[in-house]
């Protein structure tokens, strides 16, 4: 659940972001909002993607932990 909150947070943050710098580039809004509610919504799986990763990474690196500190104390 955190994970959903936290990429949900990060959507609107970077729609903002990505509707501003389209708007300063183009100073169409029409434009800027094209542009800035396509790549968000891109960007937005991307970090659900990379967030899943490395909580994987994070679990992994815990349980490779774990097993050498039992190895260790079974010597």
């Amino acid at each position: 659940m955190r994970t959903a909150k936290k990429t949900l947070s990060y959507s609107l943050m970077h729609l903002l972001v990505a509707v501003s710098v389209a708007f300063a580039l183009t100073r169409d809004w029409h434009a800027a909002l094209a542009i800035g509610l396509i790549e968000p919504v891109f960007q937005t799986l991307a970090f659900a993607v990379h967030e899943r990763v490395w909580a994987r990474i994070d679990r992994s690196g815990t349980m490779a932990t774990t097993a050498r500190s039992a190895i260790i104390e079974a010597q």
